[in-house]
């Protein structure tokens, strides 16, 4: 049966570690080491069992011989092409390699096409890519969802020199995708891993519904002394429970836009991802009459809702929290009116007229809109005998 599969990056991630914690939770090891060594790679790839702060988990080794080599885009993706591995996985793995390119292509600012991988971190890279695509595959994941990614702090050694934690090419990777940093002033989440996660996970945010059916645990090199270094995967069934997920609250007091400027900001909000988006009058210092402005988003669409609040209001700050919303399962149903179809929002024994609909069809019809209101209402009840 298909899979959901929850990334756990509560230590960040990184290739080796992807592909340790897949084997971890049962992935077999020789199929991934026989569809990396189908690309003709130098390189010895290998699993270890490891222990991080008392944590049993997989250590993924990649032993590569240093050379000044170079390998470019196109090479790689050729490369993945002819590898003897699923279909899926060579898609997976070519559109990883793409979007890791891309970033690196904007970091530098040059064409794609002349993105170049050093060697030893290009044997790296492919072996952590293709085996994490494959290893997804052997365990049945058809939908990923990834935590918000701890991304670490500090600096790290590069071949361009020392670098800010994130790196360039992963805070490219990771924009808008919600992330933060924490423990030791190292590089948590590495490019390979943040292309990985952006690239194949469908949503972020907390572990959503699921019948847990098994775990892994991938390691990371260095064992610190105040968090397990190790990214934790974790497989089952949706279950079709309520929905709980991490939500961003963004509130900004303005009193000096008009009721018309902020009616239009609200319409530009939902366009640009808003779950919900209110107006509230308040009474601001020395009496000013003014407007709390508050929206609801998931934490991806935090940055594009914050730049068109300041371009479409006149507020200069947003305070920001988050706040757990609980999502009731729901269903569309569609019922026939006599002025034509509306979709009703089914959730237990709640159910409501999707408005738009009967906006649309009170306008075609000229019948008055609560008329079409009720005559939906009825139509569900009806079919619901």
């Amino acid at each position: 049966m298909p899979k959901l599969c929850y990334l756990d990056a509560f230590s960040g991630v990184s290739g080796d570690m992807l592909v340790g914690a897949l084997a971890d939770a049962g992935a077999d090891q020789a199929a991934i080491i026989a569809a990396i060594g189908s690309l003709g790679v130098e390189a010895q790839v290998s699993f270890e069992k490891v222990k991080r702060r008392g944590i049993g988990a997989t250590k993924f080794h990649v032993l590569a011989e240093e050379t000044s080599k170079h390998r470019h885009l196109p090479a790689i993706l050729k490369m993945i092409d002819r590898g003897e591995m699923p279909d899926r996985a060579k898609r997976n793995a070519s559109a990883v390699f793409q979007r890791l390119g891309e970033a690196e292509a904007a970091v530098h600012q040059m064409p794609i096409e002349k993105v170049h991988f050093h060697e030893v971190g290009a044997i790296d890279s492919i072996a952590d890519i293709v085996g994490a695509c494959v290893g997804f595959e052997l365990l049945g994941a058809t939908e990923i969802v990834c935590s918000p990614l701890n991304l670490g702090s500090g600096t790290v050694n590069t071949e361009h020199g020392l670098l800010p934690v994130p790196a360039p090419a992963t805070a490219a990777l990771v924009a808008g995708r919600p992330v933060y940093a924490s423990g030791p002033a190292v590089e948590l989440t590495t490019p390979t891993g943040a292309a990985v996660a952006t690239t194949l996970a469908s949503s972020f945010g907390v572990m959503p519904p699921m019948t847990i059916e098994r775990t892994g645990y991938g390691s990371g090199t260095k064992d610190f002394p105040g968090q397990a270094n190790v990214l934790r995967v974790i497989l089952g069934q949706a279950s079709g429970a309520a929905e709980a997920t991490t939500v961003s609250v963004m509130e900004a007091n303005i009193d000096d836009s008009s009721p018309q400027v902020l009616a239009y900001a609200v319409e530009r909000l939902f366009e640009a991802g808003a779950l919900d988006v209110t107006l509230q009058p308040v009474e601001m210092k020395k009496g000013r009459p003014g407007t709390l402005l508050r929206i609801i988003a998931t934490p991806e669409y935090r940055e594009a809702l914050v730049q068109v609040v300041f371009a479409e209001t006149s507020s200069l700050g947003l305070r920001f929290y988050a706040a757990e919303r609980r999502v009731q399962a729901r269903e569309w149903v569609e019922v026939e009116t006599g002025h034509g179809k509306v979709r009703m929002k089914v959730s237990g024994l709640g159910y409501a007229p999707e408005y738009e609909d009967c906006r649309r069809l009170a306008q075609s019809s000229g019948m008055p809109l609560k008329r079409i209101i009720a005559e939906a209402n009825a139509a569900y009840l009806n079919n619901s005998r």
